[in-house]
């Protein structure tokens, strides 16, 4: 077992409790639960997979917060501006999905955003992980 000293362990503990805090405020935002009743099933998509990206997100974050170097040592270079790109563009799609110019094509907006967050989701596995 490591000997993590008492700000350590404190640190940790306040790490894992925002994650649950801003994947619990995500949920309430964008209650998956209620779908809408003329587009029910790419609604669900786009919602079930904004929320597996953010968790999969706050995951890494929070892991590669726990290695020795910090995030700093785990994406350096080019890997930290496609890590920002991964970070903001599912969560614009996800924010922006209620303005009116996309009401008329709401349905492909629906799909063209699971899809983007999917592979949002693949690349920063793929970045933790390399």
């Amino acid at each position: 077992m490591n000997n993590y000293s008492l700000p350590e362990m404190i640190n940790y503990i306040i790490g894992g409790l925002l994650v649950v805090i801003i994947f619990s405020i995500a949920y309430a935002y964008l209650k998956p639960h209620k779908l809408h009743h003329s587009r029910p099933i790419s609604t669900f998509a786009l919602k079930a997979s904004y929320l597996v990206y953010l968790l999969v997100t706050l995951l890494v974050i929070y892991f590669a917060s726990l290695r020795g170097g910090g995030l700093s040592n785990v994406f350096d270079g080019p890997e930290f501006f496609i890590f920002l790109l991964v970070l903001f563009i599912p969560t614009i799609g996800i924010l922006s999905r209620k303005i009116t110019h996309f009401n008329n094509k709401r349905v492909r907006y629906n799909l063209i955003f699971t899809a983007v967050n999917i592979v949002m989701t693949v690349t920063v596995l793929l970045l933790y992980r390399y």
